[in-house]
């Protein structure tokens, strides 16, 4: 395979104390054209989001954000915090800066450009370590016109649990946006809980992008 850059998908479903992820999950709504500002000399930094609310209009603003700008259908919002290792800061760490935000249902979605694939799997590695419900949704390779990539994965390195379940988020739409079904509901289907979702999920993954490294 040629290392010659790869855009990535990736989400978060337990993303930490993000403001735009838990704006998406508080009020219902759908976040997108997230902006951020440099830190500036007490580490506090400027986000500003577009939101829509489930009814298309617009959110009903928190204490600690300000509305900015309104559409009618819709509305700009800004807010200042602390820099702090959030989702976005973690994959900047290595140097591959995160090029879309966007949040639903509390669900933060990235899109990042790497130079390898071993850059992305430090990255999810680490994102794993951080978070919960960390998926790896697409990966692009640069030149790549269909937006899904032709790798021959060998699923007979999944254990049979590993695949029902990659199976069953898949058919659920776990990996759609917006989710089609949460964690919980995935979980629920397999008669399994959360964390042994999450865990045998995490594996999966793991053993699929170690399949797309080795090619």
């Amino acid at each position: 395979m040629s290392d010659s850059g790869i855009r990535v998908e990736l989400s978060v479903d337990a993303p930490g104390a993000c403001p735009v992820a838990s704006v998406s999950d508080e009020a219902g709504a759908a976040v997108t054209d997230v902006a951020r500002s440099s830190p500036d000399a007490d580490g506090q930094v400027i986000e500003e989001f577009t939101a829509t609310g489930t009814d298309g209009g617009e959110i009903e603003t928190r204490e600690d954000m300000d509305k900015v700008f309104s559409t009618g259908t819709g509305a700009r919002y800004q807010f200042s915090r602390s820099r702090t290792e959030c989702v976005c800061e973690a994959v900047e760490t290595y140097d591959c800066p995160v090029a879309d935000i966007r949040a639903e249902g509390g669900q933060l979605h990235l899109t990042f450009h790497a130079p390898d694939v071993d850059r992305v799997r430090a990255i999810v590695t680490r994102l794993k370590e951080l978070y919960d419900g960390v998926s790896l949704r697409s990966m692009r390779r640069n030149g790549d016109v269909d937006p899904v990539d032709s790798i021959l994965v060998d699923r007979s390195k999944l254990t049979d649990r590993q695949q029902e379940v990659l199976e069953t988020a898949v058919e659920m739409g776990y990996f759609e946006y917006p989710k089609g079904a949460n964690a919980g509901d995935v979980a629920a289907e397999l008669d399994i809980s959360v964390s042994t979702f999450a865990e045998h999920l995490a594996a999966a993954q793991t053993k699929l992008l170690d399949s797309i490294v080795a090619e």
